[in-house]
C-alpha cells in the first residue's frame, strides 16, 4: 500500500494508480475531498451522505432521486468507485439498496474504506476488478440503475465509451432500468457529442446534462447521460438542474439531435480515452 504521509491534516498515500490524497474541507467538519494525482474525484461528508459538493455528483443524485418512488430502495451499480459519494447517497436516501461497487484500485478501496468508512447497515458491497470487465458477468436484468463513472486520472477509458460497452450495460439492467454517465470535454466537444451518440445508439430514451457553457464549449466540464428503455423524467430532471447552485441545462430529443449534429457512435473499433482537461481545470496544474 505504500506509507502513509499526515502533513496540514491531508492524508497522502500512495495507491495503484498513482498518489491519494485525503484533504479535510475547511468550511465543512468532517468532510474530505478525494484527490488522485492531482485531480478532485470525491467529496464526501461523514456527518451528512445526502451532502453532495461536486455538481456533477448533484445531476447523479438528481437521478437518483426521480429513477424510482421516493424513498424506494435500488439495485444499483457503481462502476468506478473514487470515495463512494453516490452510494453513500443512495444508502442514506433509499435504506435497504442493494448496491454493488467496481474499483480497480484496490489499495484505494482499502484507503478509502480505513479514513472513510460505510456504515455498518448499508448494504454496499465493494468488488476490485476492471468496470467492463464485471459488467460483462453481471446477471442480464439485475439492475435499476446503472452509473459509469470511471477516470483513469482526469480521462475515461477508451473500452468504456463504445457501443459494445454500452448494451452490456443496457443489458444489466431491468425493464424501466436507468443507465447514467459521467464524462468531461471541452472545446468542439468531439467526444460528448459521440458519446450522446454512442449512448443514443442502445437507448431510446436519452437526455444529456451540463452547465450552459459547456454545452457552448466555453470551457471544459462535465456532462451526465442519462438513458433507459422507458421514458425519462426529463422536466423534472430540468428543474432540479436549473435549480443547482452552478445551473445546468437538460437536452434531448431534438436539441440533443441538434447537439450531437450527425457525429457516429464510437465502437470498439474507433473508441478512444475522452481529451485531457486543460490546466486549471478541476484545480489541475
Amino acid at each position: 500500500m505504500g506509507r502513509t504521509r499526515r502533513g496540514d491534516e491531508t492524508i497522502t498515500r500512495e495507491v495503484d494508480s498513482g498518489i491519494a490524497e485525503l484533504s479535510p474541507d475547511p468550511d465543512v467538519p468532517r468532510s474530505w475531498t478525494l484527490r488522485l494525482n492531482g485531480t478532485p474525484q470525491s467529496h464526501v461528508d461523514l456527518d451528512d451522505p445526502t451532502h453532495l459538493e461536486f455538481e456533477y455528483v448533484r445531476r447523479l443524485g438528481h437521478v437518483v432521486d426521480l429513477v424510482a418512488p421516493d424513498g424506494g430502495p435500488l439495485s444499483a451499480l457503481h462502476l468506478g468507485g473514487g470515495a463512494l459519494t453516490l452510494p453513500r447517497y443512495i444508502a442514506a436516501t433509499r435504506p435497504r439498496s442493494s448496491q454493488q461497487v467496481v474499483e480497480i484500485d484496490a489499495a484505494l478501496v482499502e484507503l478509502v474504506r480505513a479514513v472513510l468508512p460505510l456504515e455498518r447497515t448499508w448494504r454496499v458491497r465493494i468488488r476490485t476488478g476492471d468496470a467492463r470487465a464485471v459488467l460483462v458477468r453481471a446477471p442480464e436484468g439485475s439492475f435499476d440503475l446503472v452509473v459509469t463513472d470511471v477516470f483513469a486520472g482526469a480521462r475515461t477509458p477508451a473500452h468504456l465509451t463504445s457501443v459494445e460497452f454500452v448494451t452490456q450495460a443496457a443489458r444489466a439492467l431491468r425493464p424501466g432500468g436507468v443507465y447514467a454517465a459521467n464524462i468531461g470535454d471541452g472545446g468542439p466537444l468531439t467526444f460528448a457529442r459521440a458519446q450522446a451518440a454512442t449512448v443514443r445508439a442502445v437507448f431510446p430514451h436519452v437526455c444529456v446534462v451540463a452547465e450552459p457553457p459547456v454545452f457552448k464549449g466555453r470551457r471544459f466540464g462535465n456532462f451526465v447521460l442519462v438513458a433507459s428503455h422507458a421514458e425519462l423524467p426529463v422536466a423534472d430532471l430540468a428543474r432540479r438542474a436549473a435549480g443547482d447552485p452552478f445551473t445546468g441545462r437538460v437536452e434531448d430529443g431534438d436539441g440533443l439531435t441538434r447537439f450531437i449534429g450527425g457525429t457516429p457512435p464510437t465502437t470498439d473499433a474507433t473508441a478512444t480515452q475522452s481529451p485531457p482537461p486543460p490546466r486549471g481545470t478541476w484545480g489541475l496544474s
